[in-house]
């Protein structure tokens, strides 16, 4: 399928592993130019190795998403490697403190909000200029069905994503008649290295083996997935790469399950 991005200019943060280092993957094989960063140089420098794009047609900077320094300075190199951009997913974010509400403290609340809806909303006031100034752009934020269905042992998170399908929808109503299109996508339980220390860490506590864990966990806290398994994460990148193509022009301010039915409703 081609999606019409050949020569555009993207920028993927969570670009490391998991679902962003799977939409780079998917953007670079429709001809797109790709800044990759996340907050390591040697994991990205590592990760960008793995996608063994031509040259010209990749890069690699690190940034620390709770700095505005650091956004400053990759605004920068972008705009010295490539130009400015058009498409800009983001993708990173953390699983911040978990546990029942009278368990966590303010500084586990903190740490997750500066990460995980902090972090977009920077990310997103950085680059809007280079989005908004050539007449098409795409913005797409990874949000998650704990947006719309929260659990009582994150609720941080889960307030922090449906502070980012806000934000999305915002700003769909702001710059639409640009040409900027802003919309989110909302994974469920996918096969990346956030999922894998959560299950990790049940196996652990619970004395079970890791599949266990990971069977529990569908069976217990995800009863409406109705495809019993992990999703990959290449299947989370598909949905985000329709979203950054040419052909999903009038799509906007829409958020994107990708979640095997978790979300119980409609």
């Amino acid at each position: 399928m081609d999606l019409g991005i050949g020569g555009k200019r993207a920028l993927v943060f969570g670009g490391d592993s998991g679902i962003g280092w799977h939409t780079a993957r998917r953007l670079l094989a429709e001809g797109a130019i790709v800044v990759l960063t996340d907050i390591d140089q040697d994991r990205l420098d590592q990760a960008a190795g793995r996608l063994g794009a031509p040259d010209g047609r990749l890069f690699a900077f690190a940034a620390d998403v709770t700095k505005q320094d650091d956004l400053d300075a990759l605004k920068r190199r972008t705009e010295a490697s490539v130009g400015g951009i058009d498409i800009l997913v983001q993708a990173s974010g953390i699983t911040g403190a978990q546990g029942l509400f009278h368990e966590i403290d303010e500084e586990g609340w903190a740490s997750t909000i500066e990460v995980d809806l902090m972090g977009p909303v920077r990310i997103a006031r950085t680059f809007l200029p280079h989005l908004r100034s050539g007449g098409w752009g795409r913005l797409v934020f990874l949000a998650s069905e704990d947006a719309v269905q929260p659990y009582e042992d994150e609720i941080p998170y889960c307030s922090a994503k449906a502070g980012v399908l806000a934000l999305m929808k915002g700003m769909s109503r702001t710059y639409a008649k640009e040409g900027l299109t802003v919309n989110a996508v909302s994974p469920a339980f996918i096969h990346t290295p956030m999922t894998d220390a959560m299950m990790e860490k049940s196996s652990r506590e619970q004395g079970i083996s890791f599949d266990d864990a990971v069977e529990q966990m569908l069976e217990t806290k995800r009863p409406f997935m109705a495809i019993k398994r992990r999703g990959e994460p290449d299947e989370v990148a598909a949905v985000i790469a329709f979203l950054c193509s040419a052909g999903a022009s009038f799509v906007n301010g829409a958020n994107y399950r990708v979640d095997a039915g978790s979300v119980g409703s409609i």
